[in-house]
């Protein structure tokens, strides 16, 4: 049952967020994790440049259909999704802020490595995973803000997108360019050092959740978000989660993909980045807010880690039935 195990790394971010809980940063100490974070983002933005490759992305660029699927799926599905979600409000299940957080969530780009990694266990097309994934973390950095902004707007809040936009741009985008240009100069050591490189990104967003619960803790979340509250938006993840991976797989399998795109199909358009989330969460919205926004984002990256363990699971199961017939058929052709 190895697909139950928690991820790791969501137990650390647990206990960050226990102890900005009870140990906030305030006062000056407040204001040198606020740059310490700035930095940090930066250098985040500056790694996930540096190890992007354009000759992967080359590879799998030609699979437009499946990209524009994948891209639908993340800027469109889950922004409709979020909307409906509305109804929850009136009846209870959700606050206002936590329906914002999943406002926030579905405006999302798809995150990178784990729909890569689960694409390659469940034996899918990984070239195009990795154009496609590659692509919605580029393409989130301008798009997300507008949705937000255009989500937020709709349901009467208020966003300044141009500026939310240039913000997004200095802090993430300029970072990632840079880090990209320099991929001649610095990419050799970035591949051979990838424990470090990882160990600086997830480094990075503890830093941010840190400052992001702090705020949020002075503000009074925990006044605000009960236990109630904390199975309500496990619940509604789940909920979201299956409706993506259902309609994926269904669309998938109506356009005619084969089973290895359908698996990158499916991964790469259910996933949201929790890496490019909660840092994109300290630019668009005010440090107060930062915390219970992200919430729903923490919790849905835990159910798509452990749901989606088992689809690649019984995915690599039916790719290797199809792969062992299509070998016993070229079998009995030579035979014959």
């Amino acid at each position: 049952m190895s697909w139950l195990k928690i991820d790791k790394f969501l137990l650390i971010l647990i206990c960050v967020v226990v102890v900005a809980s009870f140990f906030p940063c305030e006062g000056i100490y407040k204001t040198i994790f606020e740059h310490l974070t700035t930095a940090a983002i930066a250098l985040l933005f500056f790694m996930h440049g540096a190890k992007l490759s354009r000759e992967a992305i080359m590879a799998g660029i030609g699979h437009w259909r499946l990209h524009v699927v994948v891209f639908l799926s993340t800027f469109a599905l889950f922004p409709l999704l979020g909307l409906g979600m509305k109804w929850l409000v009136p009846v209870g299940i959700l606050t206002p802020t936590l329906y914002y957080g999943f406002l926030y969530l579905c405006a999302l780009p798809a995150t990178v490595q784990s729909a890569i990694a689960y694409t390659s266990v469940a034996g899918g097309n990984i070239p195009a995973a990795i154009c496609s994934a590659s692509a919605s973390s580029i393409l989130g950095v301008f798009l997300s803000p507008v949705l937000v902004g255009l989500l937020m707007h709709t349901q009467g809040g208020t966003s300044d997108t141009l500026h939310a936009i240039g913000s997004i741009v200095l802090q993430l985008m300029v970072p990632f360019i840079i880090g990209h240009l320099c991929r001649p100069l610095i990419g050799g050591w970035v591949q051979r050092h990838k424990k470090i490189v990882n160990i600086t990104d997830r480094s990075s967003i503890l830093l941010v959740v840190y400052v992001a619960f702090s705020a949020a803790v002075v503000e009074g979340i925990w006044h605000q978000i009960d236990g109630w509250s904390l199975l309500a938006v496990l619940g509604c993840s789940i909920v979201l989660l299956t409706i993506v991976l259902i309609i994926n797989t269904f669309v998938a399998r109506l356009f005619g993909f084969n089973t290895k795109d359908e698996i990158t199909i499916v991964f790469c358009g259910s996933k949201k980045s929790l890496a490019n989330g909660i840092p994109m969460a300290n630019v668009l919205f005010p440090a107060s807010a930062v915390g219970a926004m992200v919430l729903p984002l923490m919790i849905f990256h835990q159910i798509q880690l452990m749901v989606c363990a088992v689809l690649a699971s019984r995915y690599a199961k039916r790719v290797a039935r199809e792969e062992a017939a299509k070998l016993a058929v070229k079998e009995e052709i030579k035979s014959a």
